[in-house]
């Protein structure tokens, strides 16, 4: 296992390269900051030094070596905006974000394996066709649709939780739930498709030929050998994930790395919308890393070579 994980580490360096390219490029693509942090009556001079202290004058691969150089440094440069450094400024909100994505993450969990087991484990019956309903609408529905109608009902019409910011556990309840809810319905689907391929197979009825109870058939056997593709689905939705805090915590005024990077982004602060962006790959590659490492936890005949 040892070789495998340095193998696939050393495989993230044209990763992380790509990463970077595509960051510079895109943000770069979006236009000249200047017109945005100056203001409209600035002066040509003062618009010339902006760009010279930022080095926004120099050629584009100029720029570019010098930051694959800083990035590797741990630098990714001063905040454009507010003149801080950019990675600073990230972590800061790094613990507001991942507050809200492990709770998303474990709602979706909770919720999602045992929906999806009940509905396979109850084919065909009302209770089977209601989780394939609310799980088509679950996927359809966009969070930020669901984010602002649960804030008309459950915030202003009930007034049970607050509208948004970040406080008590109370502030979390929104958009935890908001953002989960899509996550819930796919690992729902993915649960219910994989149990039962499994519940057919000959060792399912072998072990109730035994006389094993049904509650063990189901939630051991079963679900363990049914639990590989739902790993993999939990990791790979850890990119949507990322995707959707942006979106929730800007509708519910979170302030975490996905409100910083919306208003990183309307301000083409390049350096804040970099950083951003090389930690939420950074945080995918590292998720399916360790999502490839549980397979063998849960099939020991997985093995690594």
């Amino acid at each position: 296992m040892l070789r495998y994980t340095v193998r696939r580490l050393i495989l993230t360096i044209p990763v992380v390269f790509g990463i970077l390219v595509i960051s510079f490029m895109l943000t770069r693509l979006s236009g000249d900051p200047t017109d945005l942090i100056l203001p409209p009556d600035a002066p040509d001079s003062a618009r010339e030094a902006f760009r010279r202290i930022n080095g926004l004058d120099r050629p584009l691969i100029s720029q570019f070596g010098t930051f694959v150089v800083n990035v590797f440094r741990g630098d990714f440069g001063n905040s454009l905006r507010f003149h801080e450094p950019a990675l600073s400024l990230v972590m800061e909100r790094m613990g507001a974000t991942m507050e809200l994505a492990v709770a998303v993450m474990a709602i979706a969990i909770l919720v999602g394996i045992p929906t999806g087991v009940v509905a396979a484990y109850m084919r065909n019956t009302p209770v089977d066709i209601s989780v394939r309903g609310v799980s088509l609408l679950g996927q359809a529905m966009p969070s930020f649709y669901l984010g602002i109608l649960s804030i008309i009902v459950f915030a202003v019409w009930l007034r049970w939780f607050p509208s948004g910011g970040r406080g008590t556990w109370l502030h979390l309840v929104l958009p935890a739930t908001t953002l989960s809810f899509q996550l819930i319905a796919l690992i729902a689907r993915v649960t219910r498709s994989c149990m039962l391929d499994v519940l057919g197979q000959d060792y399912i009825r072998t072990a109730r030929a035994k006389g094993l109870s049904e509650r063990r058939v189901v939630w051991l056997h079963a679900l363990r050998n049914a639990f590989i593709p739902v790993l993999t689905v939990i990791g790979l939705q850890v990119g949507f994930l990322l995707g959707g805090v942006i979106v929730t915590e800007t509708v519910f005024s979170w302030p975490g790395v996905g409100r910083l990077a919306v208003q990183a982004i309307y301000a083409r602060d390049f350096p804040v919308v970099q950083a951003v962006v090389f930690l939420f790959a950074m945080i995918f590659v590292l998720v399916n890393l360790i999502v490839d490492l549980l397979y063998a936890a849960v099939d020991p005949r997985i093995g690594y070579r």
